[in-house]
């Protein structure tokens, strides 16, 4: 369906299961809504201007900030904003059947003009009993390498429940005695670390715990984190396979959710000043190869 916000016409689609129904936004191809049908409840933030406006958007061909606001590529200097320009760009309806659909962004004249790589960008959510599936395809039309990152930034309610408050959660990261973060500073890594021990492999939500921004851990430290209640029991859990991933909430908003942000790419450091293939993490497509990944939402 078509809808209508602040005059600005934009597509709606939504497919269900049994189980979920989610809502996707052909701005971005961003997921908007996902409830569980038996009890109508939502798990996603509402992109509530007053904390952030946004509920999960596609992270491309950036993900995270630029050291200076710029990247050097071909012997030329570009600037670019945070995460990318994917998330502001309309998507064309490429496929939807019940239980699954698929959005298309292909490189333009806009494009190339900022970032000089052609590119068809492909998302897409399938739907298996209470899990959304969230996929990506990158292809390299050209016929010369192609540098990129991408990540996911899907927000989750927290708290979930009326009445309670966010330090009532945790964040649960199974199996494991503490998780180690890159320390962000204006944006940008610093090269400080910072250890977090775990009880029974969960991280109490506290007031300060973003007040130093994203919690960045990389390496593959991780492949699951969930959110639990006070009970300690998981109500949403986010599966991936990336080798770094974002945790964050708006720090000192006291902000009524958290994301978990699987990535393939991150910011800048402090004292990053190569090309863009030599950035943290970067991922390099050959001529008229295919970039495939996915990431799976699932709901208690």
């Amino acid at each position: 369906m078509v809808v209508d916000r602040k005059g600005i016409k934009m597509a709606l689609f939504q497919i269900s299961n049994e189980k979920i129904t989610i809502q996707v936004d052909s701005l971005g191809a961003e997921l908007k809504s996902l409830k569980s049908v038996e009890q109508g409840r939502e798990y996603m933030w509402h992109a509530d201007p007053a904390y952030w406006k946004r509920t999960s958007p596609v992270l491309f061909p950036f993900v995270g900030g630029l050291k200076g606001g710029v990247y050097r590529t071909k012997d030329k200097e570009y600037p670019m904003g945070q995460h990318g320009f994917a998330r502001d760009m309309e998507f064309q309806l490429k496929s939807q059947v019940a239980s699954e659909i698929w959005f298309r962004l292909e490189s333009n004249e806009e494009t190339l003009a900022k970032y000089p790589y052609p590119f068809v960008l492909e998302i897409g959510y399938e739907l298996s009993g209470c899990t959304v599936v969230v996929k990506w395809r990158v292809k390299n039309p050209a016929q010369e390498t192609m540098y990129f990152a991408i990540g996911g930034h899907p927000a989750f309610l927290c708290p979930l429940d009326p009445g309670r408050k966010q330090t009532d959660y945790q964040i649960v990261f199974a199996g494991k005695e503490q998780v180690v973060s890159s320390c962000i500073e204006d944006g940008l890594i610093n090269g400080r670390m910072k250890t977090y021990p775990l009880q029974n492999g969960s991280l109490p939500v506290t007031t300060h715990l973003f007040d130093g921004d994203a919690l960045v851990i990389e390496h593959h430290q991780a492949q699951s984190v969930a959110l639990a209640g006070p009970d300690g029991k998981p109500y949403l859990t986010v599966e991936f396979d990336a080798p770094l991933f974002g945790i964050w909430s708006p720090p000192g908003k006291n902000a009524p959710f958290i994301c978990i942000e699987p990535w393939y790419g991150r910011c800048d450091s402090v004292d990053f000043s190569g090309e863009l293939k030599e950035r943290a993490w970067e991922q390099e497509l050959l001529a008229g190869a295919e970039f495939a990944a996915e990431y799976k939402i699932t709901i208690a």
